[in-house]
């Protein structure tokens, strides 16, 4: 049998057929690809992506629960809230927490990050002939003045007791949030599904109105649920 032998064409040379391999086009260099670790990302939007805007929708307008880029919130929650939140999260609520320290993901730089980011967003002077109420309750709510200050003004939409079309006195759902965030969304309200903060009732809720209707939501929570308070 006649063995056939192909010749390599004059041109095609060892080192031109080494760069025609190559990625690479001739006279340049591939671009390494640069790696960051998890715990090295230091961007505030994409921190922000990755870890909160499932929940609280993109730049914090809200999506699942509260608005955290809006007005009212940042004028309620200064920066300690806001990190002892992302460090902590909300115990037995969806909300993780997210500091490294307690099993979370991110470092206490990344979460210095996302702190100026979301109070980035503030619109100073927004609220300043409309004050929220506090944060925080100072007095003990009243459950009994509570009822009626829901029967005013949320029952409307959340039905006769809360337990409506949107019925937030549901067992159920007060099982899966605390007192504060009961409070947090009276005052801040829920704008992406329409509802309104503290001034958008029949008449604004005063400090005490805020209080007393957290109060009465809580007491609805069944004997199985546990009274959250953080």
């Amino acid at each position: 049998m006649r063995q056939r032998f192909f010749a390599i064409p004059s041109l095609l040379t060892i080192p031109s057929l080494l760069s025609m391999l190559s990625c690479a086009a001739p006279g340049q260099h591939a671009a390494e690809q640069v790696v960051i670790r998890p715990n090295e990302v230091a961007d505030f939007g994409l921190l922000y992506a990755q870890n909160c805007s499932g929940c609280h929708g993109e730049n914090g307008q809200g999506a699942l629960t509260v608005a955290i880029g809006k007005p009212v919130y940042l004028a309620i929650a200064d920066d300690p809230t806001i990190r002892h939140v992302i460090e902590e999260g909300r115990a037995g609520t969806a909300m993780p927490a997210f500091s490294q320290k307690t099993g979370g993901f991110l470092t206490d730089a990344q979460i210095d990050i996302l702190v100026r980011g979301i109070r980035a967003w503030s619109q100073p002077g927004s609220l300043i002939n409309n004050r929220p109420p506090a944060y925080a309750a100072s007095l003990t709510g009243d459950a009994a003045r509570g009822q009626d200050v829901f029967a005013g003004n949320c029952s409307s939409c959340h039905g006769a007791g809360g337990r409506g079309a949107r019925a937030i006195a549901d067992p159920s759902y007060l099982a899966l949030v605390s007192d504060q965030h009961l409070r947090t969304v009276v005052i801040a309200g829920m704008p992406n599904l329409g509802m309104p903060d503290w001034r958008g009732h029949p008449r604004p809720l005063s400090e005490a109105d805020v209080t007393n209707v957290v109060a009465w939501l809580a007491a609805q929570r069944t004997p199985l649920s546990a009274s959250l308070n953080h």
